[in-house]
């Protein structure tokens, strides 16, 4: 059974990375946000197993969306990523709910380490 991914980023670029990082045989994207609004949306829409969130997005950033996507569930699988290397924006997002972070620019690698930490796939 393939894990559902959501993807919200502004950038196209950002997320054909994401999208390439991700193998399909495990992973399927169920949608691509270009918003905070829209992630929220899509959220409660496709209710995925996961939502790979960037921060900085307009209209609403990826804080609030967090913020929003948490009250809607709880348990919501969550991994933040942004360009922005401040310590407080990470802890705020984990504080938040965020289960786990990325920070741009990054590699396969660390998008792959960091969606299998929070599937807890972390053996390979």
């Amino acid at each position: 059974m393939r894990k559902k991914i959501l993807i919200a980023d502004d950038t196209n670029l950002m997320r054909e990375m994401l999208k390439a990082a991700l193998d399909p045989e495990k992973y399927q994207i169920v949608g691509e946000a270009l918003t905070g609004e829209q992630a929220v949306e899509y959220y409660k829409e496709k209710q995925p197993d996961l939502l790979i969130l960037d921060i900085n997005m307009p209209k609403m950033n990826g804080i609030d969306a967090l913020t929003e996507i948490m009250k809607i569930d709880p348990k919501a699988n969550v991994i933040m990523c942004s360009d922005q290397k401040y310590e407080n924006m990470i802890v705020l997002a984990l504080k938040k709910g965020a289960k786990d972070f990325v920070v741009k620019p990054f590699t396969s690698t660390d998008v792959v380490v960091a969606v299998r930490k929070v599937f807890g796939e972390e053996d390979a």
